[in-house]
């Protein structure tokens, strides 16, 4: 090719290139995903599959939509359309933006699922509002809830949602359509005991009040108590934490104590107004005295002139016992004439384990005796000591569930929980694991006959965690690194919570339990084959999301014969 021909060419080139794809329009992409499979800011391809949820009444139906664009967005909102009158229902659900959150560390003893991104950021929380501009090729999942008021009629429901924006200088609306499929089913509630162990300090609520440290016990602290609760108690939690040594005013005179209950009183009718308090967790009464193998001590009020601080001291301590001659009598009493005695459990101390189970055992003898009618509950890493309500972790329940299978048996209550272990194949909630093992944390409970579940973190943000940037914690000794996601299941905001898709997951799950113990009463036998082909095990499950559905589908159709 001649010189001058080639030149002409560069020249051509350089001006139309510009031109043409300044001309080519914004390729933009919106396509439902279902909402247990985590969606990556980097995913790029997402099958056709029919955005459809089959639903009770009383619960959610839940979505999730992939948006993504070739090209730069700016203001992108998305908004909720019921498509006939009586789906009118549809336009009042709720739609967020998945955020997304990093993982510094990764697990331990990571599962052979581990859920791997290569920008290493996890989609979690879920925002109500969305960044200023999307950049071009990241997707962004948008999160729809919808609330089955329980005189829905039976059918199906169609709605749409729209999403509109702006990019290259030019206004978009896109839509897509999604079907709610209602049985004849009723959800009312779940006889599931779920607690997640909340944080009320001045820091952590000052992490919902921009920043600001937020005074025990001021209005403010109250306000944003009951935005907690009612959080809790949206997805379905109905047991919560309170101590009454913690939060009760002492005055001694004499060698005699007078107790003010107020601030307990107070605490409990937040907590029960929301629903999220059908039965009451008695906060911890003793600690370790040193190390984790060391002896359980009892916690002792220092009363000075405007605080409370408890010490430790050991048990056979004169003064120890004195002041819970006096508390333990002095507080059910007070329980009785509230009418909580029958709700109120008491925790002794976190996860004994068999070197200092004799302790434990001696502090919780003295406070069986005081209160023989209030059961003694605790997280534990043993099983050679005597409990009310078992709740082993789940690995340990695995162990040796044969012994508390027994103890069932014999009249004792069996839950389990899960904090920064087991990890390995159990499942759990931690940000790295598929969304699905959240969920069957409480298929479990039904494969099992386990009645209650505990997990430590609904909202500890400490330590001077981040909680939108990075997830991962370390402990309150400042050892053991805590995976992303064991700290927190929601995100702090100004005076209200963001959710995140684990905490999603985690009510569809309370809600399948209640399913399959409805099919159970109907249908002896039925609702545990069915489990039975999703958990193999305490390890051991089917992370199909669509042979999930397709069960879950099996239980509502059983049910509405």
């Amino acid at each position: 090719m001649k010189p001058r021909i080639k030149e002409i060419i560069l020249v051509l080139t350089i001006l139309v290139t510009p031109a043409l794809v300044k001309a080519q329009p914004a390729y933009i992409s919106l396509k439902f995903v279902d909402p247990l499979k985590k969606v990556f800011k980097e995913a790029a391809f997402f099958p056709d599959q029919p955005a459809l949820a089959d639903v009770a009444r009383g619960e959610y139906a839940s979505f999730q939509f992939a948006f993504r664009s070739n090209a730069p967005v700016q203001g992108l909102q998305a908004s909720l359309r019921g498509n006939t009158a009586a789906s009118a229902f549809i336009s009042t659900g709720s739609v967020g933006y998945v955020g997304y959150v990093g993982v510094g560390r990764p697990l331990a003893d990571p599962p052979t699922d581990r859920l791997i991104s290569a920008s290493n950021l996890f989609p979690d929380p879920i925002l109500d509002t969305m960044q200023s501009e999307l950049p071009p090729g990241c997707t962004q999942p948008i999160w729809v809830s919808v609330k089955i008021p329980k005189n829905t009629e039976a059918g199906e429901y169609h709605g749409s949602l729209v999403v509109t924006g702006k990019t290259m200088n030019k206004s978009f609306s896109r839509q897509v359509g999604f079907t709610i499929h209602v049985y004849p089913v009723t959800i009312d509630s779940s006889s599931l005991w779920v607690t997640q162990w909340y944080q009320a300090s001045p820091l952590t609520f000052g992490m919902m009040n921009n920043g600001k440290d937020v005074p025990l016990y001021s209005p403010r602290y109250w306000d944003l108590l009951a935005v907690l609760a009612r959080k809790m108690a949206d997805y379905g939690q109905n047991v919560s934490l309170i101590s009454p040594l913690q939060l009760t005013q002492y005055r001694l005179e004499k060698g005699k104590y007078y107790f003010d209950f107020s601030r307990f009183d107070r605490t409990a009718a937040i907590l029960k107004t929301a629903g999220a308090l059908k039965r009451i967790e008695g906060g911890h009464i003793a600690a370790r005295m040193g190390g984790w193998d060391s002896d359980i001590g009892v916690l002792v009020p220092r009363i000075t002139s405007d605080t409370v601080v408890l010490e430790k001291r050991p048990f056979a301590d004169r003064q120890a016992q004195d002041f819970y001659d006096q508390f333990i009598p002095a507080l059910v009493a007070h329980l009785k004439e509230k009418g909580w005695i029958g709700s109120y459990m008491q925790h002794i101390a976190d996860e004994p384990t068999d070197s200092n189970a004799e302790t434990y055992a001696q502090i919780a003898a003295f406070v069986k005796k005081l209160a023989p009618e209030v059961p003694v509950m605790d997280a534990c890493h043993t099983h050679k000591l005597k409990m009310d309500i078992w709740v082993p972790q789940l690995n340990f329940l695995r162990d040796e569930f044969h012994f508390y299978r027994q103890q069932q048996q014999a009249g004792s209550e069996l839950w389990f929980y899960t904090c920064m272990w087991p990890q390995g194949e159990y499942a759990n909630r931690f940000i790295e694991q598929p969304l699905i093992k959240t969920r069957l944390l409480h298929w479990i409970n039904f494969r099992y006959g386990i009645t209650g579940y505990l997990h430590w973190g609904f909202n500890q943000w400490h330590h001077g965690l981040r909680p939108f940037e990075e997830t991962t914690d370390r402990n309150s000794e400042g050892g053991s690194v805590l995976p992303g996601g064991d700290s927190y299941i929601v995100y702090p905001g100004y005076g209200k919570l963001y959710g995140s898709i684990r905490l999603e997951a985690m009510r569809e799950g309370i809600n399948d339990y209640a399913l399959l113990q409805m099919l159970d009463r109907k249908y002896p036998g039925r609702a545990m084959d069915i489990c039975r082909e999703t958990v193999f095990d305490f390890n051991k499950y089917d992370l199909s999301i669509l042979a999930l559905r397709d069960r879950r589908k099996q239980v509502l159709e059983a049910l509405s014969k």
